[in-house]
């Protein structure tokens, strides 16, 4: 059996305070939030910069912008083109206490040295800066599935739920969806051109109603998450497998994409619970293709995102099913998510025993959960 296993967010002592305002969709006012207490923060005397805002043209934003200082952006050209991305090394130049980085989500532009905004975050809290930064709810990986559901939207920017979780402070900027309705016919969202299409697709009341509340969720989840680990605050170190006490998640997957929706619904039972996270692929004998190789790839990075102990193992006599329950008897697992059977339209093929099947029969000393493929 083959574990692997990467631990993000390293921190340090000197590492900065990460502030994170969450909305469920553009324009409930994150960004303006943000310059708010800013600015209330620089009359108090804290020494805070801008290194990026996104006003998106709305003018109320823009004027709490005014009286901010700001670090100048820095220019990539990538295809004969100039972007303007986030000045890292001009920030820690600069080191103020606070900076303020909108658009938590951003993907940086080829050239930059980190990939993606919240790794430059990242970067800097390491340089023992505070940072404030703002982020919609549909882009938080685990609730990928939920979202695409929901709106009919495949968000593409996303951040893995690790940096969440280890912000110091997140705050919930909640309006109704009326509210917000209004507030996007009155043009204070998106210019007059977009609005009746975004009305119709995005910003339906149905829409907004649904990510509101996962909006409110999740941050309701996250305070008492914050409180049940200062409850259980430990001075002992944990082991590969970890904590003895801890419940253990084992997700069983393979290379196909309804394993994303699997990994994503054991971490989330895993993050309610403090629980640790194991993602299992069981091998085939044969050699795998340069196809299945890539998918397994993809199947570790998405496990190591979520935080998750990545296994692989060949399959044992007895099946995939005798295979998942003699690894989950070793790791001492609590609970297993597995993926709904694909049933076949040959009457013999549905007589054979699935590996949930197995499972079932063989595993009394776990809780299962069955996802089915249509469900998020």
């Amino acid at each position: 059996m083959s574990i692997q296993h990467q631990r993000g967010g390293a921190a340090s002592l000197r590492r900065g305070r990460l502030t994170i305002y969450v909305g469920a969709a553009p324009g409930v006012g994150k960004t303006y939030k943000m310059l708010q207490d800013a600015n209330d923060w620089k009359r108090k005397g804290t020494d805070v910069v801008i290194g990026l805002i996104e006003t998106h043209g709305r003018g109320e934003t823009a004027r709490q912008v005014a009286d901010l200082e700001s670090v100048s952006l820095r220019t990539v050209t990538f295809e004969g083109h100039e972007y303007q991305e986030l000045n890292v090394d001009g920030i820690l130049q600069r080191s103020p206490h606070t900076v303020l980085i909108d658009e938590l989500a951003h993907t940086n532009v080829p050239g930059c040295e980190r990939t993606k905004r919240y790794e430059d975050i990242d970067y800097i809290l390491d340089h023992g800066i505070n940072v404030v930064t703002a982020v919609n709810i549909q882009h938080l990986e685990s609730l990928h599935d939920k979202v695409e559901h929901i709106t009919g939207v495949k968000v593409r920017e996303r951040i893995p739920d690790w940096f969440m979780d280890m912000a110091d402070e997140v705050k919930l900027i909640d309006v109704t969806p009326e509210t917000l309705q209004l507030r996007l016919t009155n043009g204070k969202i998106y210019a007059r051109d977009k609005i009746q299409r975004a009305l119709e697709n995005f910003f339906q009341p149905g829409n907004l109603s649904a990510l509101r509340e996962l909006a409110l969720l999740e941050v309701a989840d996250d305070v008492d998450q914050r409180m049940d680990k200062e409850r259980k605050q430990t001075n002992v170190e944990s082991s590969l497998y970890g904590d003895p006490n801890r419940d253990r998640i084992l997700v069983c997957v393979n290379y196909r994409p309804h394993s994303e929706k699997l990994i994503r619904r054991g971490w989330r039972i895993a993050d309610r619970l403090d629980a640790e996270l194991y993602v299992l692929v069981v091998l085939p004998s044969a050699k795998l293709s340069d196809t299945e190789k890539k998918e397994l790839r993809r199947v570790q990075k998405l496990s190591e995102e979520f935080d998750g102990i990545f296994i692989t193992t060949t399959e044992k006599e007895g099946g995939i099913g005798a295979t998942i329950v003699a690894v989950a008897q070793q790791l001492d697992i609590s609970q297993i998510v597995i993926g709904q059977p694909v049933m076949s339209d040959r009457w013999l093929d549905r007589m054979k025993r699935t590996p949930v099947d197995y499972v079932l029969e063989n595993a009394e000393f776990v809780d299962l959960h069955v996802v089915a493929h249509t469900r998020t």
